[in-house]
C-alpha cells in the first residue's frame, strides 16, 4: 500500500505496519499512514525541523502521546440500518461512511460507556428516533457528558428516558436538535490534572474548545511552565486563552496577567476556572486578537475594557496559540516589541510564516513539538524566543 497525497509533506519512505484497530486505513478518523508510531513520529519531527530549518533550528525536543486511549473528546455519527444504530465515521477516502465497532483512540471513561450506550438507544424507539450524532466529553476523572443530537424536536418522553440513561451511564446527558438545547443536569465536566506539581481544576463545556489529549496537554503546559521560569517576573499577556488552559499555571511565574480571547463561552469558563483555582492575579477580556492589538496600541478604545488600566500593566512575556491561519501581521508587529514570545502552533506551515518577522527582534530558544493527534498529519508546535 503507498500513500501518494503524503510525499510533499513528509520526506520519508512510507512503509506500511497495520495497526491495532479494525478499522484503520477504512476510518477517516486516523487519516495519515500505516506507519509503527515511533516512524510516525519521527516523520513529523522532520517536517517541523525542515520547515523551520531556514531559522537555524537543527533538531527539537519532541514529546509523544500514549499508543491508545489518548483522546478525550469524540464525535460518532449514527448509521440506521433497518431498526439498527450504529457508531460510524467518514471514510478514509471520502466515500460515504464506515460503521465503528470499536475506537482505542478514545480514553477509558468514553470506551467503557460507549457500547452500553450504544445497547441502550437500540433498546429504545424515542433515543434512537431520527438521532444522528453522538458526542462524548470526558475526564480522566471519570466524569462523562454525552450530547445526542437530533433530527427532531425533542419532548418530555425523550426526557424521561434520558434521564434515566444518565443514571445507568454515571453520566451527564443533553440533547440538542434545532433551535432545540436540553441539558438534563449540566453542560460541563470539571477535568483535575497535575501540572508542574500542582492539581488544576478546569471546566470544560460542550461545545467550546479544549484540548483533546490530556496527557500531552500536561506535556505542553509543563513545557511553556519551563519557559516563562526563564523569565524575571514582569506581567504577563496571552492572546487566545480559551478558558484558561495555560493561563492559569503560568499565572504563577507573573505578576499580573492580561487574557484575551473572543468566544463568550471560553471566556466564562475562564472566570469560573479563577474562581476554582483560587488564582487572583489574572484579568480575562472577550477581545479577539485584532481587537487586543489595537487596544494596546491606543488605537480603539473598548466598554469591554472598562475599569481595566492597560497602562499599568508592563508585560515582559507573551503567550499566543493562535488557529491553524496563524497570527495576523499586527499581532505579530505588537508582540515584537515583547522580551519573551512564548509560540504555541497547531500549524507549522503558519508558524514558519510568522517566524519569518519575529526573528528578525528575536532568537529562537527553545523549539518543540507536542503529538496531541497522534495518527494524524496534524502536529502542535511551541517556540521560545527571546529579544535580540
Amino acid at each position: 500500500m503507498k500513500i501518494v497525497f503524503l510525499k510533499v509533506l513528509y520526506p520519508i519512505e512510507i512503509k506500511v505496519i497495520k495497526l491495532k484497530c479494525k478499522h484503520f486505513g477504512t476510518c477517516g478518523s486516523c487519516s495519515v499512514y500505516e506507519l509503527s508510531y515511533d516512524e510516525e513520529l519521527e516523520a513529523k519531527k522532520e517536517r517541523v525541523v525542515s520547515l523551520l530549518s531556514p531559522f537555524g533550528v537543527s533538531n527539537l525536543e519532541v514529546f509523544a502521546a500514549d499508543s491508545s486511549h489518548y483522546r478525550a473528546r469524540a464525535e460518532f455519527k449514527i448509521w440506521h440500518e433497518g431498526d439498527r444504530a450504529s457508531y460510524a465515521m467518514g471514510r478514509l477516502d471520502r466515500k460515504g461512511a464506515v460503521t465503528i465497532e470499536e475506537c482505542p483512540k478514545v480514553i477509558e471513561p468514553i470506551e467503557r460507556r460507549m457500547d452500553r450506550l450504544l445497547a441502550a438507544i437500540n433498546r429504545s424507539e424515542i433515543l434512537k428516533h431520527r438521532l444522528f450524532t453522538v458526542e462524548f466529553l470526558a475526564t480522566t476523572m471519570d466524569e462523562s457528558l454525552i450530547t445526542l443530537i437530533y433530527h427532531r424536536k425533542l419532548d418530555d418522553q425523550w426526557e424521561v428516558e434520558a434521564r434515566q440513561l444518565e443514571k445507568d451511564l454515571n453520566v451527564s446527558i443533553m440533547g440538542r436538535s434545532r433551535k432545540q438545547k436540553v441539558v438534563l443536569s449540566q453542560e460541563f465536566v470539571t477535568e483535575s490534572l497535575l501540572i508542574d506539581d500542582q492539581t488544576y481544576h478546569y471546566r470544560h463545556y460542550e461545545s467550546s474548545f479544549t484540548q483533546p489529549n490530556p496527557a500531552v496537554n500536561i506535556k505542553m503546559i509543563e513545557w511553556a511552565i519551563r519557559q516563562a521560569k526563564k523569565v524575571k517576573g514582569g506581567d504577563f499577556l496571552e492572546s487566545y486563552c480559551g478558558l484558561g488552559n495555560f493561563t492559569l499555571p503560568l499565572s504563577r511565574h507573573f505578576d499580573r496577567v492580561l487574557a484575551t480571547e473572543i468566544s463568550k463561552r471560553s471566556i466564562k469558563a475562564a472566570n469560573e476556572n479563577c474562581q476554582l483555582n483560587g488564582v487572583e492575579n489574572i484579568t480575562f477580556v472577550r477581545l479577539s486578537s485584532e481587537e487586543m492589538t489595537q487596544a494596546l496600541n491606543q488605537e480603539r478604545q473598548f466598554q469591554r475594557l472598562s475599569g481595566v488600566d492597560l497602562e499599568g500593566y508592563n508585560f515582559s512575556t507573551v503567550l499566543v496559540d493562535p488557529p491553524r491561519a496563524g497570527l495576523d501581521e499586527a499581532t505579530i508587529a505588537l508582540i515584537a516589541n515583547m522580551e519573551h514570545i512564548i509560540y504555541i502552533s497547531c500549524n507549522p506551515e503558519t508558524l514558519a510564516r510568522d517566524l519569518v518577522p519575529l526573528t528578525q527582534t528575536h532568537t529562537i530558544e527553545e523549539v518543540a513539538i507536542f503529538d496531541q493527534f497522534p495518527h494524524t498529519l496534524h502536529v502542535e508546535s511551541g517556540v521560545f524566543l527571546t529579544k535580540k
